[in-house]
């Protein structure tokens, strides 16, 4: 890269930071680190980085309660890293905003593809903001349409919203909490039966083989995603 990459590292273990850094360094992007929340602010705002990677233990404050606040002002991807790995903390997690989440003890090269993947998607985003397309898939967010081979697709209100939450997300996962509170509102979060119900459906329109499914895909337990574009 003639100009690197920067990307903001909020973590409190100094081994750990260091890991991190000089692993991003060698991959040729320019790594910021705060060692806390107050630095990790002041830093995002004078580095306006790529990419933040986030460690939730924190000496003053839960890392979860940052993410939510910057997902207020900034669509920069997150990576998540802790050593907290039950389900219900990841899903938490992509609650607030993360983009993906990355459990300890991990290594380099698996850090390494996932930034580049996240760093991927927002690029793709920015290009490509409105309209998603793959394989003969094309969704228009301006213009509200869906055509599948050159066909356009019928779809319910309920199945519409849906499906372009999930495409301006592209290959992200949107939690089953994120979908319900967006399309039927936030006294429904725990309601995942009308989800499932419209989702089948969903995909019994736009899957060859539903059951096998190319375009929406299901993240047990945290939620669906729509293939990358």
């Amino acid at each position: 890269m003639s100009e690197r990459t920067p990307l903001l590292v909020v973590e409190d273990d100094r081994e750990i930071s260091r890991f991190i850094s000089s692993s991003l360094s060698a991959a040729g992007y320019a790594p910021y680190v705060a060692a806390c929340l107050a630095d990790a602010r002041k830093l995002f705002r004078e580095v306006r980085p790529a990419l933040v990677i986030l460690d939730l233990g924190l000496p003053d404050g839960d890392g979860k309660a940052w993410l939510s606040e910057l997902r207020e002002r900034s669509d920069a991807p997150v990576l998540v890293l802790s050593a907290r790995q039950s389900e219900r903390e990841k899903v938490a997690c992509l609650d607030c905003g993360a983009d993906d989440y990355l459990s300890k003890p991990f290594g380099a090269d698996e850090m390494l593809a996932r930034v580049r993947a996240a760093l991927r998607r927002a690029a793709m985003m920015r290009m490509r903001d409105h309209v998603y397309e793959v394989d003969g898939l094309r969704i228009d967010s301006v213009a509200g349409t869906v055509v599948l081979d050159g066909e356009p697709v019928k779809l319910t209100p309920i199945e519409h919203k849906l499906l372009m939450l999930l495409a301006r997300h592209s290959g992200k996962v949107v939690t089953y909490r994120q979908l319900l509170a967006s399309v039927w509102g936030p006294e429904y979060v725990d309601e995942t039966h009308y989800l499932r119900i419209h989702m089948g459906r969903l995909r019994a329109k736009i899957e060859a083989v539903p059951a096998e499914p190319r375009f929406l895909l299901t993240d047990p337990g945290i939620g669906y995603r729509i293939a990358a574009s």
